[in-house]
């Protein structure tokens, strides 16, 4: 990415999940000879100065994380994904953090720029909104957001507490939300990272 990288924003990559159907650590997967979660890491190291991963302290993570990427211990209970989200606000020291799931491969610096930069709209949160389904692992919270947070139900679902805080949307990429969560979906993505190899030479 070509523009400065933005500096009033931190990233945080969440790695806290168990990645059952995935058959492991989903973070270290391997994806054409690289871990899944250095795909995402990436693509933020590219837009802003200050990226972490956010995970369980018995989480499986690769050796090294990329260069100035902290990390950051999540609560080891309750597993859900609004506890990396709490942990990375309460330590942002009062900027909005972009949220970014690990499991997001085809994610690129561009788009994580557009969430980090769309104007919130007086809004707590801004999501990515991807083919017309909001993404809340891939979303600005803003300070304010902590406190509405900390009250989610951790056996609820995400994206529909997250929808009831109002939060801005904003259209993104498909291929920026494409998750992977087994086996057939890495095959998949490594299908199209190899495809777009080809047809860059």
């Amino acid at each position: 990415m070509s523009e400065k990288r933005i500096e009033n924003v931190i990233a945080a990559v969440l790695a806290g999940g168990s990645g059952s159907r995935i058959g492991g650590a989903k973070a270290t997967a391997q994806l054409d000879g690289r871990a899944l979660i250095s795909y995402p890491l990436e693509a933020a190291l590219g837009a802003l100065s200050q990226v972490v991963v956010v995970a369980k302290a018995d989480a499986e993570l690769p050796d090294e994380l990329g260069r100035g990427v902290e990390l950051w211990i999540e609560p080891d209970a309750p597993r859900h994904p609004v506890i990396g989200v709490v942990e990375a606000l309460r330590r942002a020291e009062g900027r909005a953090v972009v949220v970014i799931a690990c499991d997001l491969p085809l994610l690129t610096s561009e788009t994580v720029a557009m969430v980090a930069r769309a104007d919130a709209e007086g809004s707590l949160a801004v999501l990515a909104s991807a083919a017309g389904r909001p993404q809340p692992l891939l979303a600005r919270y803003e300070p304010a957001a902590l406190e509405p947070l900390l009250g989610f139900d951790t056996d609820g679902p995400m994206t529909e507490q997250v929808m009831a805080l109002m939060p801005t949307l904003i259209d993104v990429p498909a291929e920026a939300s494409f998750n992977v969560n087994d086996l057939e979906q890495l095959k998949e993505v490594s299908r199209r990272l190899r495809s777009s190899s080809e047809q860059a030479e």
